[in-house]
């Protein structure tokens, strides 16, 4: 799972790895897999080393590898 902060008040990575779970599957099966997003995963520390969470826009992509998979989006208030 990566996820994209957009809008951050410092730049932040395009895609930063935020979850990862290998998961074996025969050929027609399929398997639901949760992670679970916490301040650890949105947050980031600023430029003083303090960590912040801020509102904003943010992006989530699943999948394969970095450039291919399902994305989605969500506003944290």
């Amino acid at each position: 799972m990566y996820i994209n902060d957009p809008v951050a008040s410092i730049v932040r990575p395009v895609k930063e790895l935020k979850g990862f779970e290998l998961v074996e599957l025969k050929k027609g099966e399929t398997k639901t897999i949760q992670f679970t997003l916490t301040e650890k995963e949105i947050g980031f520390y600023d430029n003083e080393g303090k960590f912040l969470t801020e509102p904003g826009l943010f992006n989530i992509m699943v999948g394969w590898n970095s450039n291919e998979g399902l994305t989605s989006k969500f506003e944290l208030k």
